[in-house]
């Protein structure tokens, strides 16, 4: 049995758990990455990066790479297959990058790689144990212990699963199929690129759906398709070619030709949430602390949210400069995220249609949502634009909001963000107040009457004060 020692223990090398090492290993944390599968599926699940999730990217100097291995650019989103425009929001970023989770995963692995980290392929966690001090974790031939754990393993995760902690929610009625199809000639009318989010999805009235997104390669699509009302017995049951055939043939027709079913996968509905993300030295994050219907494309941005909100507090836990309790605002801040990402998806659930009442509904609210103030709110939603974290009440309202990247004489904001650190943005000469806090000068802010504002390693407004001591010690 190997013997290994190190800071942080990570299971799972999906989009969630390569950001959190990539964090980790920035701030100088020792990190072991476990990964079950002995390489990547090269499969493209995921297929975004949604505004918010890129503004991340940025702040690390990471969305170049992700930008390269991307194939599209859409000016919109969703909410419940009607499409919400991110045209109203003040971001670089007003789109969804269109990326397969792959590329995204490649991306977060060779930045890692170039910091010294590998992933460990081929090794499941099996068990682990915790103490006042640490965590021992126990794969096939290695045994690790480590200061945290972080269970980043998906919807079924083991860490999870171990911890005995609750995952509570709603069973779904339903379920969904999503497939990578090469067409001998796409069926008529589907976008050739995709630059849009109009006319991708159709319903047919009774809680069914089915879509095409034109993917990267000439003729290659990934078909969605659902049922609101009837689920297999078995979610986890192959999708047959035949399955795939049928559910092209009867929404475009016996003319549409196939030439290669390359992947396909099942989902359920559920909808669940973990009862706490932290439990002694072991955190959750991404799916294995809330799954949920992919309505909207909004599950690998959350996740990579997730992990950029845990990954400067752990450290900061690790460095020994935390204040007390720093770590446990990773709770308080992302799990309410993930409950208002999961009520969003339940009512664009509700919003495929099952009965003439609910089409009638669904008629009323795509009107609604023409309205600005309805593309503004619903795209706030699915995009992670409009994210704001707790403040005390007496405080700027901009305290817990994003940073705006905005334009400076010589470069934008997030360019002071590729260390990982707090940036003190200030329009007079100031001193480093902290070794972790940089000083950046500018002429003004995006805030009327405010000349100095501390920013969060992700971001996020600590304070209009340029006050180190409730976040650094």
């Amino acid at each position: 049995m190997n013997e290994l020692t190190t800071g942080v223990v990570i299971a799972g090398a999906g989009p969630t758990g390569l950001m959190l090492a990539n964090e980790l290993a920035l701030a100088g944390v020792d990190v072991v990455v476990l990964e079950r599968l002995p390489e990547r599926t090269g499969l493209s699940k995921a297929l975004n990066l949604q505004p918010r999730t890129a503004e991340v990217l940025d702040l690390r100097g990471l969305l170049g790479r992700a930008e390269e291995r991307s194939f599209a650019t859409v000016p919109e989103g969703h909410f419940a297959m009607i499409p919400v425009s991110y045209a109203s929001w003040n971001t670089r970023h007003p789109y969804q990058l269109a990326i397969p989770q792959a590329q995204v995963e490649a991306a977060l692995e060779e930045r890692l790689a170039e910091q010294g980290v590998k992933v460990l392929r081929g090794q499941e966690l099996t068990s682990f144990t915790q103490d006042a001090e640490a965590v021992t974790v126990t794969t096939p031939d290695t045994r690790i212990r480590a200061s945290y754990l972080a269970g980043c393993d998906g919807g079924r995760s083991t860490v999870r699963k171990a911890l005995g902690m609750p995952f509570e929610g709603i069973d779904g009625r339903g379920h969904g199929v999503v497939a990578d199809v090469l067409f001998e000639t796409p069926p008529q009318g589907t976008q050739s690129e995709w630059r849009s989010m109009r006319n991708i999805v159709t319903t047919d009235g009774i809680g069914k759906y089915t879509g095409l997104i034109p993917l990267s390669e000439p003729n290659l699509y990934r078909l969605a398709y659902g049922d609101r009302l009837n689920r297999p017995a078995n979610l986890r049951a192959e999708v047959t070619d035949e399955e795939v055939e049928t559910a092209i043939t009867k929404a475009y027709g016996t003319e549409t030709k196939i030439k290669e079913i390359r992947w396909a996968s099942r989902f359920g509905d559920d909808s669940r949430l973990a009862a706490s993300y932290k439990e002694g030295r072991v955190l959750l994050a991404g799916d294995a602390a809330h799954t949920h219907f992919p309505a909207g494309g909004q599950g690998l941005n959350l996740g990579v949210q997730d992990a950029m909100n845990l990954g400067w507090k752990l450290a900061a836990e690790l460095k020994g400069r935390a204040p007390k309790n720093l770590l446990d605002t990773y709770e308080q801040e992302r799990r309410p995220v993930a409950e208002a990402v999961l009520q969003n998806v339940a009512a664009q659930s509700a919003l495929i249609p099952t009965t003439p009442e609910l089409l009638a509904l669904r008629t009323i609210f795509r009107a609604l949502t023409e309205l600005p103030e309805g593309q503004h709110y619903l795209s706030g939603l699915v995009s992670g634009l409009s994210i704001t974290y707790p403040s005390k009440e007496d405080t700027h309202p901009a305290t817990g909001t994003r940073l705006p990247d905005f334009k400076t004489k010589e470069v934008h904001a997030s360019k002071w963000f590729h260390k990982g650190t707090f940036v003190l943005l200030t329009t007079e000469p100031a001193e480093k107040p902290h070794p972790q806090v940089e000083v950046a000068q500018v002429d003004k802010l995006p805030w009327h009457n405010v000349t100095r504002a501390l920013i969060r390693p992700d971001g996020y407004v600590a304070n209009t004060t340029g006050e180190t001591k409730s976040w650094l010690t």
